[in-house]
């Protein structure tokens, strides 16, 4: 499995990284620039409302510029998902319409961390290590489905978690 990216989850200013917004502010004024001195020089019906024009060309010049940040998101999240960086920048940049990000969100993996024990590569939604069996998220002790820390009962089968023997440090403290 590659390495993934140790890119924080709530790290969201991380996001998207510099040079994806360089470019989408150039594609902006470029998709602008066309639209306002090249394009009407071409036309060959009378000028068209203002309000048209302006909402028409700012619509355009705003897919154009989210075009090349979502190629700069999905950058920077692939690798965190341990996923191939180069593929999937490939496949949102040539499929039109944004399909490639379309399938981008519906085909990745969840984030993938490391094991505190063991240093095992994991995916986000793994409960224990499949190397050691290290117990990284907090789950019932029934039916193994993830709680929440400060949850007293299962809410998929009910069972009374305190009976459980959760580790300490998934346990809310000051209880």
């Amino acid at each position: 499995m590659d390495d993934p990216q140790n890119i924080a989850i709530n790290d969201d200013e991380g996001m998207i990284p510099v040079w994806s917004m360089v470019a989408a502010g150039a594609a902006f004024i470029l998709v602008e620039y066309y639209f306002w001195m090249i394009a009407p020089a071409h036309r060959h019906h009378p000028a068209s409302a203002l309000g048209f024009r302006l909402y028409f060309n700012l619509s355009w010049g705003s897919l154009a510029a989210l075009y090349f940040l979502m190629i700069g998101y999905v950058s920077k999240d692939a690798p965190r998902r341990a996923m191939s960086t180069r593929f999937w920048m490939l496949i949102c940049f040539v499929m039109p319409a944004g399909i490639g990000a379309v399938l981008y969100f519906l085909l990745r993996q969840p984030i993938v961390s490391r094991c505190a024990a063991c240093g095992t590569h994991v995916l986000g939604d793994f409960h224990f290590c499949p190397q050691c069996a290290y117990q990284l998220t907090a789950s019932c002790g029934n039916c193994y489905r993830t709680v929440r820390t400060t949850d007293q009962f299962c809410t998929c089968c009910g069972h009374e978690l305190a009976a459980d023997q959760m580790p300490a440090r998934l346990r809310v403290l000051g209880d």
